[in-house]
């Protein structure tokens, strides 16, 4: 997907293959998409954000190494990738929203710091890291075992993914015999690919059915053999699914689960370089928006609340190394 297409553009696609029509809609005077008919949903993807922010906590922000303090600025990485609601562009093509740059403006604000992002691809934000060029990335990486190594990590939200039907199809999914049989879809080379995979072995190890796996290069591929019955459901994303669903209206979530599978509860973090002398600062700063509550707007605004933390986490168990 281009780094610059809107969510507009894909619903624009959607609607032209017949998936959307009379189901989703961009209001063009509004900026704010939503269900066909729904005027308490809308989701506003236009520029004007109206962001909820944040105050400085002398406390928290004594925390931060002194440099970064003096400079006043807060040096962020996000994915170049078009990721409703995590990271995209609004609908003038130029202002990047979504729910990780609010939560990063609201770590930020409590820093008494001004956010400073710069959009790169997937392997540059671990490359700026290492060269500190980035102060932190707050764009969707997953705590791992691996990454424990070079970085540290400050937790701020679950990895979840999700299983996407259509609305009203009266089907749960909670373990690998209530897939079995189905033909489901998924992203080739992904952990929930790895899951459906080790599902699907463990159905016919136990007499059921295999799951039947299909693959699809684009979302509105999916989408539209989710809605035409080709497919009986997605695994995917937990955020992108929710966001989806609450998007177009035709779709529902029917069971999530960890990214990591049944092992250990995957989590989002804040990463930063091992030993900046940052990830204290950025847990306090966590902690803050949690107990004052606008963590929480933030990921209701955006259909993230299923995916909420307690408290952050410096450090937790990440996801386990692979075998070679």
């Amino acid at each position: 997907m281009s780094v610059r297409r809107t969510l507009t553009a894909v619903l624009a696609t959607l609607t032209a293959a017949g998936l959307l029509t009379a189901c989703g809609t961009a209001d063009g005077t509004e900026d704010v998409i939503r269900p066909e008919g729904r005027k308490d949903t809308g989701i506003n993807i236009g520029p004007d954000q109206n962001r909820i922010r944040g105050k400085k906590v002398d406390a928290i922000a004594a925390q931060l190494p002194a440099a970064v303090r003096e400079r006043g600025t807060l040096r962020l990485g996000a994915s170049a990738d078009a990721s409703p609601p995590l990271g995209f562009y609004a609908t003038d093509d130029r202002t990047r929203i979504g729910s990780e740059i609010d939560l990063a403006t609201l770590i930020a604000d409590t820093l008494g710091l001004k956010p400073k992002f710069e959009q790169v691809s997937w392997e540059n934000l671990f490359v700026g890291l290492d060269s500190s060029k980035f102060d932190g990335v707050l764009s969707n990486v997953t705590v791992t075992e691996e990454r424990k190594e070079k970085y540290d990590f400050a937790t701020y939200r679950l990895d979840n993914i999700a299983f996407e039907a259509r609305k009203g199809s009266g089907w749960k999914v909670k373990g690998p015999a209530d897939v079995a049989g189905k033909t489901i879809s998924v992203a080739s080379g992904t952990n929930q690919e790895k899951i459906l995979v080790d599902w699907s072995e463990e159905n016919v190890e136990a007499g059921r059915e295999p799951v039947d796996i299909k693959y699809f290069q684009k979302d509105t591929d999916y989408y539209l053999a989710l809605q035409s019955g080709r497919i009986d459901a997605y695994l995917g994303p937990s955020p992108s699914a929710n966001y989806h669903v609450a998007s177009a209206g035709q779709s529902e979530i029917i069971g999530t689960l960890s990214g990591a599978g049944d092992g250990v509860q995957g989590k989002i973090a804040a990463t930063t370089k091992k030993d900046s002398g940052l990830v204290k600062a950025y847990g306090a700063a966590i902690d803050h928006i949690i107990q004052d509550g606008s963590y929480a707007e933030v990921l209701k605004r955006w259909g993230l609340s299923n995916e909420a933390v307690e408290k952050s986490e410096i450090n937790p168990p990440g996801l386990p190394k692979t075998e070679n």
